[in-house]
This record gives structure tokens, sequence and C-alpha cells, in this order.
């Protein structure tokens, strides 16, 4: 069922219409169509509601213009073509199963979906948007939507649907990226939901910089090789500890020696969904979620999972897995 939007369904109250369910943002481009896919997709599997956004502003020549008199560019024509966007968006979208609603919103689309977040389960974008005057919908949102929203977000690059004649194999499996952090540990929980709900096993892998080209100034007296397996055994114990909450989730972890903007746009090209939280912990090894996050977002080859911090009870009997399992 597709709910289309009625006149006046636009303002600073939007966000009461929308509690829970998955909101998605188009904007008439391709990679809003990839995004508004794969939100379909996920939308069927988790058994929630779709919500298709988009939002319109006046430009400000044209407010400039009608506040002198001079009609040149209504807000009659601008909405109107924002609706055509929401209607050619989900023309020819398979919606069994899903119940779909139509949101046509004025405002900036940053704050928008920010709105639209406070009471969503998941907000779904793509990469890059068009221009006209939606056109920031996808292109600096990705970008800047992850950080503040307050629900997890997910980055869908074009790719997933025009995959690259050299693209690898994509394995049915979730990827997780993690330095450590209680914030990434939430992260974790996240991607061993999605890899429940697929029913394919959970990859934790956590990059480890070489400590001579991350602090340059100081000399390389870490043994990086035993860093490697200490961070190993340490992926263990948190694997350990995950099954306590999912035991039925196959699990499987890897310390990788190398930076880990690298090694999760290879995990991204190759998995089918990317997990990173927001912020990790500080220094040099804090690279990895906090601006890494920003980086994989950029340049991954498949969908990517952002998760923002949250106090979640299942951490609290984290710290009895810390001893290795004998």
């Amino acid at each position: 069922m597709t709910e289309y939007p009625s006149e006046g369904d636009t303002g600073p109250d939007r966000a009461e219409g929308v509690v829970g369910g998955i909101i998605v943002g188009v904007d008439g481009s391709e990679a809003g169509q990839c995004a508004l896919k794969w939100a379909a997709d996920e939308a069927r599997r988790r058994s929630m509601p779709l919500n298709v956004v988009t939002a319109y502003t006046i430009p400000v020549f044209a407010a400039s213009s009608m506040d002198a008199g001079y009609a040149t560019l209504d807000d009659d024509v601008i909405r109107e073509g924002a609706q055509e966007v929401l209607r050619d968006a989900i023309h020819g979208l398979d919606t069994t199963g899903i119940d779909v609603k139509l949101l046509l919103e004025s405002g900036d689309p940053a704050g928008v979906l920010l709105d639209l977040s406070e009471s969503a389960d998941l907000i779904v974008v793509g990469t890059r948007g068009r221009g006209g005057f939606v056109g920031r919908m996808l292109g600096s949102v990705s970008s800047a939507l992850p950080a503040h929203a307050k629900c997890p977000t997910v980055v869908v690059p074009q790719c997933v649907t025009t995959v690259p004649t050299d693209a690898p194999e994509r394995r049915d499996v979730v990827v997780v990226g993690v330095d450590g952090s209680e914030r990434a540990r939430h992260a974790v929980l996240i991607a061993a939901e999605r890899a429940t709900e697929r029913g394919v096993p959970l990859r934790v892998v956590c990059g480890i910089p070489p400590v001579s080209g991350a602090l340059a100034w100081m000399p390389a007296t870490v043994d990086q090789e035993a860093l490697v397996a200490d961070i190993q055994v340490q992926l263990g114990n948190g694997a350990r500890w995950l099954n306590s909450h999912f035991p039925n989730l196959e699990i499987e972890t890897e310390a990788v020696n190398g930076p880990p903007i690298e090694m999760l746009l290879e995990e991204s090209a190759r998995s089918r969904l990317t997990v990173v939280g927001t912020r990790g912990r500080g220094g040099f090894a804090g690279m990895l979620l906090g601006s890494t996050s920003q980086g994989v977002l950029h340049h991954a080859r498949g969908p990517v999972l952002v998760v923002p911090d949250r106090d979640d009870p299942r951490l609290h009997n984290r710290s009895d897995f810390d001893t290795p399992a004998g």
C-alpha cells in the first residue's frame, strides 16, 4: 500500500507523522533510486514501513524576487516538481509486502532528515545527488547526516546496483569495523542484529596502522606483530561475549596489519553490509571510527551502516569475557 502526500503535509511538525520504520531520501537521481531499492528490500526484510521523503526549498533569489513583487518562481511550481520526484521514484518499485508512505517536506534536506531521525529506526541515503532545487538531498547530506542522526544511517553507493566488471564477488556476510571502544562495541551489537536477520555470518575486523606511520616522531618501539596477535585475542574475547547474546550467530574475527580505511574499503567491496560507529577511541588508534567512517562513506563500494553511540544494557557484561576461554 502506498500513501501519497496531501496538501499541507509539510512543516515543523513533520516528524509527528513518522513513528518508527525506515526513512529513505530521494531527489530524482540514480543514486537516490539505488538507495530507495535498498531501503525497500530492508523494509521487507525487517517488516517495517517505508517512508520515502524528498525536500524542497525556495532559492534565495526566488524568495527575493517574490518579496519585491516579481513572482518569477512560486512555491507551487517548486512543490509540484518535488511531488513529481516522489511519483517518479516509486514508479516500478516492487512494494510487495511493504507499507509505503510518501513525504513531501519543505526545508533544508539535512534538517528534514535529522528531524525524522528522532523517531525513525533507520535513515537511508545515496552517495550523490543531482543539481537543482532538490540537489543537496543526497550528496552533502550523506556526509553530514550520519554524524548527527539520532538513529542508524545507511549510505548506499550506486555500485550496489551497477556493479563494475572488476568488482570482487560479494560474500553473504556482514562486516563490522572495531577499535576496542565502547562506542564500537555498540556498533558490533547492531551489526550482529543485521547479520542475524539476514541469516549470514558476522565478520569482526580491526585495522592496526603501523605505529611508525601513525606517530612518525616516535621511535618504533612496539612489536607490531605482537600487537596484532594481542588484538586478535581481544577480538576472540569479544566474539564470545557477542555469542552470549546471539548464540546461533557464526562469528569470524581478524586483526589486520594495515590502515583501517584501506581495510574497510576492501571489506565493503566484498560484503553485503559494512558497519561502523560514529566515533572511536582517542590517540593514533582512534582514527578508526571517527574520521575513518567519513573516509569509508566517500569511497565505499557497498552499503555502509553508521551507528550512533547509544547506551545498551547488553554492554554491561562485556568485561566478563576479558579473559580468554581456557
